[in-house]
């Protein structure tokens, strides 16, 4: 058993934190194949099912230690660069992750036959809940300040999700309103599956949100963060099956549960190690790009409008060439121009006015001259 125990984190220190200091290193990350994590992070199931097969309990605290480790590393990476992060989005996300990070952990605590809170039995499954629900509708309302310009207040954020994380430990260990969740020898209670639904639904709902916006983010994060809403809302369903807190549903369940937390680790924490600048500065970047779009547009105006005063002026000057006294002979009705010299009618206007005529004769001319009505 000692020698799982050594084997198990070894492979989760590997997948979890060394990759991610192999990757401050450019070069090696850059050698290294596409397919190397994938595998590791098959070796990392592996020995976890092993340890299942010695205790079921060390399999589940190192699964939940996992997903631990990386819901606070994604709270670090996003509290760290609150001050450049311009999209509301990844700083709801991060902040949210500490609180679900400390849920996890008290439901590991928690677990049936670990002995730290042996007088109340019914809390792990209870804590779950509560993560699983914040969890989801954190992602839901995610989406709400994604790419928006107003910017949001970690430390109002972190007072909103204490309190709210306060409430649910409260009611589970204080005031003991949380409704129970399931019961050992008889299984889940009818309000603990009516909940899984309910999160798969608002699951879901995240993961239509995710599609409808899926151009604000960068083509592999986008299927990462896909992949780990599917494999939440597979988990969930898993949880509505078991009947015992050591069965295979709840072992496909915690699987499940670990394939979600490392896409969310390749989308958020590895992206944020090996290309920080990507990950921090999107948002501005996509900013300046808006910017530079704004900049061609009102500089295409400024052309028109210049333009247009060009063709207004010369349209002023040539009615002012029109204005004032124009002397014209009473019977011939030639014009004098500025030279002293008689042009006819048709021949000053067409000088000064950008017009041509064309000749005919009205009726009574034609009367007068012709003979003709």
């Amino acid at each position: 058993m000692g020698e799982c125990i050594v084997t198990s984190l070894t492979l989760l220190t590997a997948i979890s934190g060394g990759s991610s200091s192999k990757n401050m290193n450019e070069q090696a990350d850059a050698r290294s194949p596409h397919w190397f994590h994938g595998i590791a992070f098959a070796v990392v199931l592996g020995g976890l099912y092993l340890t299942s097969r010695v205790s079921y309990l060390l399999f589940h605290s190192l699964a939940e230690v996992f997903s631990v480790v990386v819901a606070f590393s994604v709270f670090v990476i996003a509290w760290n660069s609150r001050r450049f992060i311009q999209n509301g989005y990844l700083i709801l996300v991060g902040v949210a992750y500490l609180f679900l990070g400390f849920l996890d952990l008290l439901h590991t605590l928690a677990y049936q036959g670990m002995p730290v809170f042996p007088e109340y039995p019914f809390a792990a499954n209870q804590l779950w809940i509560a993560a699983r629900g914040l969890e989801a509708v954190t992602l839901v309302l995610a989406f709400a300040f994604l790419g928006k310009e107003r910017r949001l207040r970690p430390f109002l954020l972190l007072g909103v999700y204490s309190a709210v994380t306060a409430s649910l430990v409260a009611s589970i260990f204080w005031w003991r309103v949380f409704p129970v969740c399931f019961v050992a020898g008889v299984g889940q209670t009818t309000f603990k599956i009516v909940a899984e639904y309910v999160i798969i639904a608002v699951l879901a709902v995240a993961t239509a949100l995710l599609y409808r916006n899926r151009v604000r983010f960068d083509p592999r994060v986008y299927w990462a963060l896909l992949g780990s809403l599917l494999a939440a809302m597979a988990c969930e369903f898993a949880f509505t099956l078991y009947v015992s807190n050591y069965g295979v549903s709840n072992l496909a369940g915690h699987y499940l549960k670990l394939m979600s937390y490392y896409l969310v680790h390749r989308a958020l924490i590895e992206t944020g190690v090996r290309q920080p600048y990507e990950l921090v500065f999107r948002e501005l970047a996509g900013a300046n790009a808006r910017l530079r779009d704004e900049v061609a547009a009102r500089t295409q105006a400024e052309a028109d409008q210049a333009k247009a005063i060009l063709e207004l002026r010369k349209a002023m000057e040539e009615i002012k060439t029109l204005r004032g006294v124009i002397p014209i002979c009473a019977h011939c009705k030639k014009i004098r121009n500025d030279a002293g010299s008689w042009d006819r009618l048709e021949a000053y206007l067409a000088r000064h006015y950008d017009a041509q005529f064309s000749h005919g004769i009205c009726p009574e001319c034609m009367e007068r001259h012709y003979g003709e009505p």
